[in-house]
């Protein structure tokens, strides 16, 4: 199993929404690194899902329904998306400002690369975020 967060802005597509929809494609990815990570999920992985902009904090847990598979949205065959599916929210969200100021965090991707939209997370900080949300 792989971890990883999903960056969105909320007044695009937030968390409420996600909800709603059930699932969603993970599109609009376009840069390489971030693409990659999107290549590099497997169907069940966990995901962490992350207010950007406004809120700033993590909010839910999705899951990886589909791995990836040719951008819909453009005809370029450079870009992919993967189908995400909610998991449930965070009792208490994880802020930018907390997940910085813990130790154990140190080297999270979403802190050293705050401009990535799509983060590998170790196992251990998924699990410190997951202790950090009430979510244990």
């Amino acid at each position: 199993m792989n971890y990883w967060l999903v960056k969105s802005e909320p007044f695009k597509y937030s968390w409420d929404q996600f909800v709603k929809d059930g699932n969603t494609f993970w599109d609009g990815v376009r840069n390489y690194q971030a693409r990659n990570n999107l290549k590099g999920m497997k169907k069940g992985d966990k995901v962490l899902f992350y207010h950007s902009n406004e809120g700033l904090a993590v909010v839910g847990i999705a899951k990886v329904a589909k791995e990836h598979y040719q951008d819909p949205t453009t005809p370029d065959p450079n870009w992919v998306v993967v189908d995400l599916q909610p998991v449930k929210p965070f009792k208490t969200p994880v802020t930018l400002a907390q997940m910085k100021a813990e130790k154990r965090l140190e080297n999270l991707s979403l802190i050293r690369q705050g401009r990535l939209s799509v983060c590998a997370v170790t196992e251990e900080e998924f699990e410190t975020i997951l202790e950090m949300g009430d979510m244990k």
